[in-house]
Formats: C-alpha cells, structure tokens, sequence
C-alpha cells in the first residue's frame, strides 16, 4: 500500500514524496482513511512510528477547506512539552509547503506578543501546550468555540506531568460536535476514562501492542555500582560502534553534573534540562541535529521532543522512576525504519525498577556485565583483607588465656567482700540506734511566737494552734 492509497490529495503526495518517504506505516495506514472520513481515533503506537504524519497529513487535507477567523482556531493539537510541539509545527510546515494554511505555536518560555499578534489574524492550525493555552485563554485572547478537530498527543505522558485536568477543561470549553484524535504509547485507566468521556465512539488503531518497544532498538542493560556509573559510560561513549546518544538522567542536577563531567573528559556534549531558557534548549537541541556536538545530556522534559534522525544509542543513566518512560527514552534511537541500541546502567539499587520496566513490556531486558566486574581495586583489598581476618583471630585468643590468673583473683575478691560485710556489721552493731542519732539532730525551726499577752483568755487563743504540751510557765497568773 502505498500514500497515494491512503486517499490523500496530490499536492500532499508531493510534499510526502519530497521528504523522502515511500510506503506508510502500520500506525498511518490504520489511521489516515478514517480521520478523513470524520471518525474519532484513539491511537496506541510508541514514537519512531510515524504517529505525527499519521494525523498532521489528513489534518491538511481536511483544514484546506475553509476559512479562519479572527482568535478562533479551526483546529487544535495539544502536545505535553515544547519541544514536542515545536517538532509538530516543523511537521506542518514540511508537509503543508504547497497548501496555505495558516499556523500558531503557543508554548511557554517565550513571549505571548508573537503569539497573540498571530491569533489576532486567525490561524487553521493551532499547536499548544496545555499551560501556556490556559493562560491565554484566561486572558480573553483565544476563543475554543470555533475548534473542529482536536488532537491530543502523547496522553499518558499528559497524565503523568499533570495536565489531565487542564485538558478535560480545554475539552469542556470546545463544540461537542468536534472530531476529536487521542495518541498515547499506553493506555493506563485514567487516559481510558478520558477517552470514553470525550471521544465519541472512537476507533482503536494499535500499531504495536501497548507498552512495547520498537523492535528496531537492540536494548541492553549494563550492571554496574552507582559510584562507577560516570567511568562506565565514558568506556560505552569510546566504543567502536558509537555515533551519536541521547543521555537521559532523572535529575536536573545530575544532567549539568555529568555534561560538565563528560566535557572535561574532552568529549563533544551539550545538556537539555528544565531550568535552561527555551532559547538556549532550541540552540543546544539544533547543535545535536548538526553534529555540532554528538552526545546530548537531558532529563526526561525532553524525552519526547526530540526526533533526530540516526540517533545510534540511547543511554539511561538512571533508570527512570516510571516504567513508562522507558518506553519513551529509548524511542528516541529506531526511528524510520532504522537500527538502534538503548543501554540502560543499572546499579543493584535500580533491581525494582528494571523489574517494573520488564512486566510492563513483557520482555527480559538482556543483561551485560556484573557488578562483580566493575569492583575497585582498592575495595578488591578491603574484601581481601575481611577474608583474612579470622588467621588473626588467634592473638585474641592470647589475651583471653590470661584470664586464668585473673579468675583465681575473682575467687579471691568474694572473701574480701564478705569480711568488708562483717567489719560494717561489727560498726553498725556498736554504733548508736538510729532514733538516738534522730533525737540529736536539730529540731525543725519553730514559727515565729505570737504576741505576748498578759490576759489568760487572750494566751488561750493565741496557742489554739499549739499541738505539743502546754508550758508550765503559762499556766502561771499574775496576781
């Protein structure tokens, strides 16, 4: 089967031809006839397979009928990262050359003047992310109500960076009778929620079952200690059969630490993280694709923007958190139809995710090199000497001989303990009783005396208090 099958116009055909393809793939076989006939899809297919053309192509045939209106995009794609919906503009820009059709890209890092200048003139596609969309459209610059198709790409990876509720509102705000597509690499339950909420009666097009890896990569993983990670990967990087990797860390941090690292080992590297500017990513991303540099650090922000074709390893660093990220990190490298190898370092730490990662696509990742192999020398010592420790456990032995002296001391010490008993026995003995020693110990001091007063009554009741014997003196009258 071929393009011209798949019942699109001439002028894509062309434009198709131009970039080089020839046959369609499984995932664009399945799913350009029934876009065109005005169906619901939902999509399961990993990156590499040609997912974008599948929707970008029947969306220009569909969109050069009609016309745009002022803020009221005809139809929108909403992508989870800015990378990504930059690849997806560069799609309809390649595809859509002999077709005039206007285009808007709404991502964050970037000034919203642009933006909103190309709003203001209409636009028949519209690419965005979910949170710069938001903010614009709470500023009153964007109208939903004229959207007659929407695409929601990568929705699992949608999920997991929290966009699932900024999208059911997105979905709320646009025409009901809109044809809607869903792609995703998995289909957890909450993206089936979302489909059966918002599609109608959709058809199901899986390209490979879900959660599975192209069968183009080659995957390995490396079993290697945590603190021998770096020296490692510089051996994998120095390897014959390397042209070019993507290295993805789960960390910000580790990324600037190991470009910075791997620059000083005099390797040709260049870093894709968060907290970089949108400019600076753009830059660093367009060195990769021009072999500028050959090795591109990034975190996982990247993990599906990136398409770069001849991509030969991919190289996780760190085994990523979730196991559907797996399937995205290595989908970088296979891509078109091409060979690849995805290299994962595993420290014995990492046996929990590697486990996940294998239930999820159903596969035994092959395993190359042991920890065993990877020891230090200087640990190799430690343990040498722990194995030798007990030949020296004898000259413990040594001091727990004198003991013998030291036990006839011990039997002696009990004598000596009793005749102290009987000597403070003899003491005690001679020593006054205790209610003797009592009476000699001074009195508690006594309140302050009351008034002296001449008058008897006036003596009673100033002692009414008085719990002892009453004086002899008291009892005397002057007459």
């Amino acid at each position: 089967m071929s393009f011209a099958d798949l019942g699109l116009s001439d002028e894509l055909l062309r434009a198709v031809a131009d970039s080089g393809y020839g046959e369609p793939t499984p995932i664009q076989k399945g799913v350009i006839p029934s876009v065109l006939m005005g169906k619901d899809i939902v999509g399961i297919a990993q990156t590499g397979t040609g997912k974008t053309a599948g929707f970008v192509l029947p969306m220009i045939d569909i969109l050069h009928h009609g016309r745009s209106r002022a803020r009221m995009p005809r139809s929108m794609i909403l992508e989870p990262t800015r990378e990504l919906a930059a690849q997806v503009a560069e799609n309809f820009e390649k595809y859509g050359k002999y077709h005039k059709l206007s285009m808007a890209l709404l991502i964050g890092g970037v000034q919203m003047g642009d933006q909103v200048k190309a709003l203001e003139k209409g636009v028949d596609v519209l690419i965005a992310t979910p949170g710069r969309l938001m903010d614009l459209f709470g500023r009153g610059k964007i109208l939903l109500n004229g959207c007659e198709l929407l695409v929601i790409d990568e929705a699992d990876r949608m999920l997991d960076m929290g966009f699932i509720p900024d999208i059911e509102e997105i979905c709320s705000k646009l025409p009901k009778s809109r044809q809607t597509l869903l792609f995703s690499a998995t289909m957890p339950p909450p993206i089936q929620k979302l489909a059966a909420k918002f599609l109608s009666d959709p058809k199901r097009v899986e390209a490979t079952r879900p959660a599975t890896a192209n069968v183009n990569i080659e995957q390995r993983l490396v079993e290697v200690r945590a603190d021998k990670k770096k020296d490692k990967l510089r051996e994998l990087l120095r390897a014959t059969e390397f042209k070019n990797a993507i290295v993805f860390c789960n960390r910000k941090t580790t990324v600037r630490e190991l470009a910075s690292s791997l620059k000083r080992s005099g390797f040709a590297v260049g870093q894709i993280q968060g907290d970089m500017e949108q400019s600076d990513r753009i830059a660093e991303f367009d060195r990769f694709k021009q072999d500028e540099i050959n090795i591109l650090v990034a975190s996982d922000v990247a993990a599906r923007g990136l398409d770069v074709k001849g991509v030969s390893h991919v190289i996780n660093f760190d085994v990523p958190w979730q196991p559907d990220d797996y399937i995205h990190r290595i989908g970088r490298t296979g891509r078109a139809g091409m060979k690849g190898i995805a290299i994962t370092l595993a420290a014995p730490a990492d046996a929990e995710q590697v486990a996940a990662i294998e239930r999820l696509t159903g596969t035994k990742i092959a395993r190359a090199g042991t920890v065993k192999e990877t020891v230090a020398p200087s640990d190799a010592r430690e343990e040498r000497e722990l194995s030798d420790a007990p030949a020296r456990e004898p000259r413990r032995g040594r001091r727990e001989r004198k003991p013998r002296a030291d036990r006839a001391n011990r039997a002696e010490r009990p004598d000596r303990a009793e005749r102290a008993e009987r000597a403070e026995r003899t003491e005690a003995r001679s020593a006054p009783p205790p209610a003797a020693e009592e009476e000699r110990k001074p009195r508690p001091p006594r309140r302050e005396p009351e008034p002296k007063v001449d008058e008897t009554d006036e003596a009673d009741e100033a002692n009414e208090g008085w719990n002892g014997p009453m004086p002899s003196f008291l009892s005397i009258r002057a007459d």
